[in-house]
């Protein structure tokens, strides 16, 4: 929309993610190089965390356009699977047909197939993304895998990358087994504000802009920072919108007139605000949830003290009726008696003396 107008080959701030316009910050770096650990030094496990829109994503495309042929890959960036459903998909990435198996085939079929691949030098490695929302058993299916192994090293890789919320999942006592094959963790935090000029220089620079120090005036620098808290998304989501907006005023700088422009068109409150104000919603929201749960179970406890009332209500009825069916258990013991011995039982007398009669 706006290339021609800035003289640019590529849109700089676009949101997909894309290896070529990666800013490897301090942060970057670390989380890139242990995955390369990872991958390289056959160290079984490593997980990389980090809040929305940070750049999880983007390295993991990174590490994927570097790897050779010698590095046989499943990525997996749908993660709302079962059991079966997950080794399902990580056997169609390594490029096999797994759909009319059972669990017990899908594993053995899995792990046939590492243990082949190892044998041929291969390095094999499972990735995925968005791991916060794995469920436990998927977990313990991904510990059963990296558990396979030889006297010296590991036959696969894992490759763990999701929100903070996977940090919380693996420090719960469910997952201690999982946790202690985990060989690195590192989380990756925001950009300073430092490095986020860098970062929108650096993005300008690969999509061509002669000068693309002159594209944002100075003092729109802290502003930008102010309402990104310094995450990638955020700020390609913001710078974007700027110059968009500098594109329909017609000018060809981003200065704060244009800026403020772009954020009440976004609607956006300060990063710390919004975060905040977030909280605060999940904070109601459970405690409202919690509230609803305590009344359910109020009215659960309450209807079955009223069933129990009612039972003992019935208890003398009961006792009465038991009393009864003991009698016609007696009775019709005597007329079993009576039967097997041929003599008369009382009914059998009273009714010969009202024949005789």
């Amino acid at each position: 929309m706006y290339l021609e107008y800035f003289k640019l080959k590529e849109l700089p701030f676009r949101l997909t993610p894309d290896s070529d316009f990666l800013y490897m910050s301090g942060a970057h770096s670390r989380a890139k190089a242990y995955m390369d650990y990872t991958v390289w030094n056959r160290e079984g496990f490593v997980v990389i965390t980090g809040e929305i829109g940070c750049g999880k994503t983007t390295l993991i495309q990174k590490l994927l356009s570097e790897l050779d042929e010698n590095v046989v890959v499943a990525k997996i960036f749908q993660t709302q699977l079962d059991e079966v459903e997950f080794l399902q998909s990580v056997l169609v990435e390594f490029g096999l047909n797994p759909f009319n198996a059972k669990k017990v085939e899908l594993i053995d079929m899995l792990n046939t197939f590492l243990v082949d691949n190892f044998l041929q030098l291969k390095q094999l490695v499972l990735i995925v993304d968005d791991a916060h929302n794995l469920s436990l058993k998927v977990l313990e299916e991904i510990r059963m895998l990296s558990g396979l192994e030889t006297r010296k090293e590991k036959v696969l890789h894992v490759i763990l990358v999701g929100q903070p919320a996977l940090t919380e999942l693996l420090d719960t006592a469910e997952m201690e087994q999982l946790t202690q094959r985990v060989r690195l963790r590192y989380h990756i935090k925001s950009l300073t504000e430092s490095d986020m000029h860098d970062y929108i220089h650096h993005r300008l620079r690969i999509a061509g802009a002669a000068k693309p120090e002159e594209l944002f005036t100075p003092d729109t620098f802290p502003t930008i920072y102010k309402y990104t808290g310094g995450l990638p998304r955020l700020i390609n989501t913001l710078c974007d919108t700027a110059m968009t907006c500098a594109f329909a005023d017609n000018v060809h700088t981003v200065s704060m007139s244009v800026l403020n422009t772009a954020i009440e068109e976004l609607q956006w409150l300060p990063y710390a605000r919004r975060i905040n104000k977030r909280r605060t919603e999940i904070s109601t929201s459970g405690g409202s949830e919690a509230q609803g749960l305590l009344r359910d179970n109020t009215r659960a406890l309450a209807n079955i003290g009223q069933q129990l009332s009612r039972l003992d209500n019935l208890a003398p009825a009961l006792s009465s009726i038991a009393g009864k069916m003991g009698n016609i258990e007696t009775l019709l013991k005597r007329i079993s008696d009576s039967l097997e011995t041929g003599k008369p039982t009382m009914e059998d007398a009273a009714s010969k003396r009202v024949r005789e009669r």
